[in-house]
């Protein structure tokens, strides 16, 4: 439904200017498609500049240098990218805080990828800790990390534990991380897939109210 999803888009971005100083928008490109609306997967952005990743998925190996040449426009300093046989995807890198990170390694995030990720934040990290994925239903319908985990305040994040490697979940716990779990009614509807544009101000998808229910009882 065509003209429902710009409406639901206009609405999205209505919600983001609430909280968001500037909001860019990528111009149109011939290196870019329909999930380059997925701007988080080409490009992670750190206090010292961007890193571009290499897309596992063939139809967007173009995007990241689409949007380096925005970003160059926009006086946004590029630190460094993923290549040769190296994949990454912002999709599987989740900060925990300012100087730590946790990488799933998945179809699309190798460990070549993670190795050269990790060489270009040196010095910007403390701590990255590689989390293992599960093969789910296959590379065709790829999991990435923030399917499974949400940071939402410091010290707080939206998980669905069942898919969840069991020394990330202890590692999360032992640095005073409090895990809130999706259920596994909500899981397929994307519940976990929530937007903190702050502390504790979130972004989710409707139709997932025991999820919703939960994070609002949380403040």
């Amino acid at each position: 439904d065509y003209e429902r999803a710009l409406e639901e888009y206009e609405y999205f971005f209505d919600l983001l200017k609430k909280s968001v100083a500037d909001v860019y928008f990528l111009p149109r490109s011939p290196q870019t498609g329909l999930d380059s609306i997925y701007v988080h997967d080409p490009v992670l952005v750190t206090n010292k500049g961007a890193i571009l990743s290499n897309m596992g998925k063939k139809q967007r190996q173009g995007e990241p240098k689409a949007v380096a040449d925005f970003l160059v426009e926009l006086g946004i300093p590029i630190l460094g990218s993923v290549s040769g046989e190296g994949m990454l995807e912002g999709g599987d890198v989740v900060w925990i805080d300012e100087r730590t990170v946790a990488v799933g390694r998945s179809y699309r995030t190798n460990d070549e990828g993670i190795r050269q990720f990790a060489e270009i934040v040196r010095g910007i990290l403390d701590e990255l800790f590689v989390v293992p994925l599960p093969l789910w239903k296959g590379p065709e319908e790829v999991l990435h990390l923030m399917s499974l985990i949400s940071p939402i305040d410091h010290g707080l994040a939206v998980v669905y534990s069942r898919l969840l490697p069991v020394a990330f979940k202890e590692w999360l716990t032992q640095r005073g991380i409090r895990l809130l779990e999706v259920p596994d009614s909500e899981f397929e509807t994307m519940a976990g897939n929530i937007l903190a544009v702050s502390r504790r101000k979130c972004i989710m998808l409707s139709g997932n109210p025991l999820t919703k229910r939960m994070l609002e009882n949380e403040g």
